[in-house]
């Protein structure tokens, strides 16, 4: 076994994925990394059979502890809260499907639904597929218990949102037609692109204008988009990628905002527009 330094630098990318996907902010997850990493340092490494087992434990319970105040100050969030937006490939290749699924904007934002036990045990199983003993070790309860809280998640998840996703050609190719129709005022193909139940978020924190609820239903969200861009002009758009998935850059009225969409059955069920300048300074735009 190598250094403290060393060994901790062969799993941070894993422990970032761990934390960000629990606590829906990389601030967040920053923060409980380098914590897990003064208590790795402060370890007596001969007494350490699994670095991994031992590190994950950490991570998740730091960020369960985190998690519990978070939500206290997300409930007095100005407007809706959103997930902040962050490169997938910081936490390293995303080569399984649940790594994909849990990483993805739309969960993460369900996710935010659940307790914090049920998202750790969800997080643990779903997307780092350990053993619902190890995961009760973690949470402090049982393994029938973890096994009920992973069944009550996934229901709770699967009841919102399909697990079959889009190609990622599909999902930017449908971002790009709501993206131009909203700019020359179609709105037959924009309410055409809408689910019936579509809902958009926009998170500005209170630091930039934005609405402060949820705009609910087709009809209200077209308006909502139309009369946004008769009143500010569309100064810049750019397709880039966030959590893994298609998301647009854009500058409408001066104001920079990071948007991205859930796609079910060739449709936007969810738009989320991320304005907080706080949230977006780790995607570069």
């Amino acid at each position: 076994m190598g250094s403290h330094a060393e060994v901790f630098d062969e799993y941070r990318q894993l422990l970032l994925g761990l934390a960000y996907r629990l606590l829906g902010s990389m601030w967040d997850a920053e923060d409980v990394v380098q914590d897990a990493f003064v208590r790795w340092i402060r370890t007596d490494l001969s007494e350490i059979r699994e670095p991994r087992s031992f590190l994950v434990t950490i991570v998740s319970r730091l960020a369960l502890d985190q998690l519990r105040s978070a939500r206290a100050t997300r409930e007095t969030y100005t407007g809706p809260w959103l997930p902040e937006p962050v490169d997938g490939q910081a936490f390293g290749p995303l080569d399984t499907a649940e790594l994909r699924d849990t990483l993805s904007y739309a969960t993460l934002h369900l996710m935010e639904r659940l307790s914090p036990p049920e998202r750790a045990v969800f997080v643990l199983r779903e997307a780092f597929d350990l053993p619902y003993d190890d995961i009760a070790e973690i949470v402090g309860s049982s393994a029938a218990t973890c096994r009920q809280w992973h069944h009550r998640a996934a229901g709770r998840l699967a009841g919102d949102r399909e697990r079959f996703h889009p190609s990622a050609a599909d999902h930017e190719e449908l971002l790009g037609r709501f993206l131009a129709a909203a700019q020359s005022g179609d709105l037959a193909t924009l309410t055409d692109l809408l689910a019936e139940d579509v809902v958009a978020y926009n998170d500005g924190g209170g630091k930039v204008r934005a609405a402060l609820r949820p705009i609910i239903g087709r009809a209200k969200v077209v308006a909502f988009v139309a009369g946004l861009l008769s009143r500010y002009p569309v100064e810049e758009t750019r397709s880039v990628e966030a959590n893994g998935e298609p998301a647009i850059w854009t500058v409408v009225g001066g104001q920079r905002q990071l948007v991205t969409v859930d796609v079910r059955g060739g449709r936007i069920h969810a738009i989320y527009a991320v304005l907080n300048p706080d949230k977006l300074s780790h995607l570069t735009g």
